[in-house]
């Protein structure tokens, strides 16, 4: 390897390692929302601390939980779909 491309090579390598920290495995999904889940429930009205909130807040705990369940098993779909349909150029 000529001295002249090893620099390229490093600092290809360096912008592969920043590209990739972007990316987070556990992200709230786009579905659900990134809104903060007590300003939401305050928003409806309700106070905090009663049951109402309570139970708007648990709500919004399934649901994100739910969003995240079907992503996952998307992605797990697909890898098993392309696992036994492989195709071949």
């Amino acid at each position: 390897m000529p001295l002249a491309t090893a620099p390229r090579l490093l600092v290809a390598v360096l912008l592969a390692i920043a590209v990739s920290a972007c990316s987070a495995r556990y992200q709230t999904p786009v579905a659900v929302g990134g809104d903060d889940d007590d300003a939401v429930c305050q928003s409806r009205g309700y106070a905090a601390g009663s049951p109402e909130y309570v139970a708007c807040r648990k709500d919004r705990d399934v649901q994100r939980n739910a969003a995240t369940t079907r992503a996952d098993r998307r992605q797990r779909d697909l890898g098993e779909y392309m696992l036994n349909n492989p195709q071949r150029p």
